[in-house]
């Protein structure tokens, strides 16, 4: 028996909503933009293959791989010592800001409860990929893997009964995301931003983020895009990142929407609702945000479907 899951890649923040929203992001030419793993049983031990586009920039050393590593968490949850092959597809880029980590670690506990045949149900399961990205980034937080593991646009609840709720999306509008090709400590990014902040731009924070979720079910596409807005971690972020600014402004005058930052960088967004204007602008940031065969842009729609399996 074997299992094989495609998690996609997932904007954490969306700009307004720091750790507490993300989205799924699916190409409209239908390529599959995230991780795949594969579980296989094995006589004993665990075992890692790594394969895809990315593989080679990550530790050779099985051990220190989080694919190998979720599945000894996993196991211990389980109570089980059992001998696993597990083959890492990485198509994702570490330390993008499209949830790379989040990928993996999605992509690997599905395909292992989809093997042991579910036995955590998909609040605990979602519970145990928080927990495990945590210790990756230093803090737990469900902007990444709520969305690459349930799909859509997720806003993070965390009570007791629920982590997360989807609201709606903007079915109209195109997500134009660009990876220039640096990687950036998703850790040493949040390390940028300060402890504290003043009190206007924490209420700016609420007020902006409840508009964009009130815009979102009114589905008024006008108040969503004047409200999305980063007051807390785009002004310490930006300059960290080689010509986002530039693009930025370049990206208006194109017409599209707003430009924001992907999780943590150095991957942007902007949207539009125009195919036409996503194409100039994907075109733009290929000539001037994208380093040849180091990074890549896409034109993308949310996805809607999160991890599924693909055997």
């Amino acid at each position: 028996m074997s299992v094989t899951i495609y998690a996609p890649a997932s904007m954490g923040n969306v700009g307004v909503g720091f750790d507490l929203l993300g989205a799924a992001l699916a190409p409209i030419d239908g390529s599959l933009l995230g991780d795949r793993v594969k579980v296989e049983s094995a006589e004993q031990g665990l075992s890692l293959i790594l394969e895809g586009h990315w593989a080679s920039k990550l530790p050779q050393n099985e051990q220190e791989n989080i694919v190998y590593q979720c599945a000894a968490f996993f196991l211990c949850h389980l109570g089980k010592d059992t001998g696993l092959k597990l083959t890492l597809e990485k198509n994702l880029p570490v330390g993008s800001g499209l949830g790379s980590s989040a990928s993996s670690v999605v992509a690997a506990l599905m395909a292992l409860n989809e093997f042991f045949e579910q036995p955590f149900n998909e609040q605990e399961l979602l519970r145990l990929m928080g927990e495990f990205e945590g210790k990756i980034s230093g803090s737990i937080h469900y902007d990444n893997v709520a969305p690459c593991y349930l799909g859509g646009m997720q806003l993070m609840l965390d009570t007791p009964k629920t982590v997360c709720e989807a609201i709606p999306e903007f079915k109209q509008w195109y997500w134009v995301v660009a990876y220039p090709g640096i990687s950036l400590s998703t850790s040493r990014m949040r390390q940028l931003m300060p402890n504290e902040f003043d009190k206007q731009t924490t209420i700016d924070f609420g007020r902006y983020l409840s508009a964009f979720v009130h815009a979102s079910y009114k589905q008024d596409a006008d108040l969503a895009i004047s409200v999305l807005k980063d007051v807390l971690a785009e002004p310490y972020r930006a300059p960290e990142i080689p010509n986002y600014q530039n693009a930025k402004t370049a990206l208006a005058e194109l017409g599209m929407f707003t430009t924001g930052i992907s999780g943590s960088g150095p991957t942007l967004f902007s949207i539009t609702d125009d195919l036409d204007v996503a194409k100039q602008a994907q075109q733009w940031l290929d000539a001037n945000y994208v380093e040849p065969s180091k990074g890549f842009s896409h034109i993308c729609r949310i996805d809607s479907q999160g991890a599924r399996r693909v055997d």
